[in-house]
Formats: structure tokens, sequence, C-alpha cells
């Protein structure tokens, strides 16, 4: 069984439902209702394929097959307790989330500008990690096809994704790409 059983339930309603099954059969949930409903499943579905793509092993999914319930994110504070690799995670998704916003795709020269300036502005040691052009055209596929299986996804029903950590997480102290 892989680390985490991830199930994204899209509600008849317009809201969706994040569920997490662990290897040892825990579960951890969020009913994502309104707008929410719309945004974080697109957002999910993009934290997994930065995370499998890049092969982060203790960002979001990574935390939660640990143990972290999906509501320990929300709680004032618990920036701290995340580790940094989530962090650096979190800063590339909120990329493809501006993209997809705006329509408008970043260069790496841009998603590199846009972290150094996140840690920059956070006074805290930037990852050497740089990403590449090539990575962000192997994560936009891989984002891509996720898309379009949510989208088929009929309403009621569950689409499902298997996360696991069995790879090593790229040393963020390590130059990647160009």
């Amino acid at each position: 069984m892989p680390d985490l059983i991830i199930r994204i339930k899209k509600k008849t309603d317009g809201s969706a439902a994040l569920s997490c099954t662990r290897a040892d059969g825990s579960v951890t949930w969020q009913r994502q209702d309104g707008p929410q409903g719309r945004f974080f499943p697109l957002h999910d579905l993009t934290h997994f394929a930065v995370e499998t793509v890049l092969g982060f092993r203790r960002a979001f999914y990574g935390l939660v097959a640990e143990g972290w319930d999906i509501s320990r994110f929300e709680i004032r504070g618990a920036a701290v307790q995340i580790p940094a690799e989530a962090t650096f995670v979190e800063v590339i998704v909120g990329m493809f989330d501006s993209e997809r916003r705006s329509g408008e795709r970043a260069t790496a020269d841009d998603f590199n500008w846009k972290i150094d300036t996140y840690y920059e502005q956070h006074r805290t040691p930037r990852p050497a990690m740089r990403i590449s052009d090539e990575q962000l055209e192997v994560i936009r596929a891989r984002r891509a096809e996720l898309f379009a299986r949510w989208s088929d996804t009929p309403a009621g029903e569950t689409l499902e994704l298997a996360f696991d950590r069995a790879a090593e997480s790229p040393d963020t102290n390590a130059s990647v790409g160009a």
C-alpha cells in the first residue's frame, strides 16, 4: 500500500472534500465549501504534481502521510512547525496558482526570482535548489493531466491518487536545473 491514498470528492453542490488515508489506515480530511470548493482541489492537485515530479517527501502530502492532520496546516503559528521543504513547495505551488489565475506562464527565471523574493522578505536563507524550465514543463504536463482527470470526474464521484515517499527528497541545498 502506498504511504497515502488521496481522495478528492466532487460534491453535487459545487463543494469538494479532500480525504487522505495513511498506510496505517488512519484518515484525515477537510471539507472545501463555496469558493474554496473550486480553488482547493486544483491547488491540492498542483501540490501533488510539484511534490511527485520534484521528488519532495516532506511537503504537504508527505507530512500528512507522516501523521499530520490536515487541520494542523491552518492553525495560527503553524508555519514555524512546517519543515523548510514544505515551505519551499508552498512557494512553488503559489506561483502555479498565480499562473492559473492570470493565465500567464512564468519562466524558470520568474519562479526563481519569486522564490528569492519570498525568502528575502522573510529574512530566511533561500534553498539553493533552482527550478529549471524543463522541470516546469514536466510539472505543467502532470498538472494538466490531473486537472483533466478532475474535470472529467462527475459530480458525486471521487478522484483517487496514490502518494509514496519511497524516493529521496531533493537536496534543496544543491543547485538543480539551469
